[in-house]
């Protein structure tokens, strides 16, 4: 209490510490990584190519019809 009148900072209660926050751990960009392995298909025909490792699904571009993939 910086003026002893009890006017100090808030935050006497649960989940107000350091590492209460509301985060829940889930890594980055939410934790929806999908690991390495699997395939992108093509939303429009289908087409299915093996994902690689640190290329986005939604960056690669169908062999067949050049539509973005997304992953499977």
């Amino acid at each position: 209490m910086p003026r002893g009148d009890g006017t100090g900072p808030q935050g006497a209660g649960p989940g107000t510490g350091r590492g209460m926050g509301r985060g829940g751990g889930r890594g980055r960009m939410g934790g929806k990584g999908m690991g390495v392995g699997g395939n992108c298909i093509c939303p429009s025909c289908g087409t299915k190519v093996t994902h690689q490792l640190g290329v986005p699904c939604y960056q690669v571009t169908c062999p067949q019809c050049a539509t973005k993939m997304v992953r499977e």
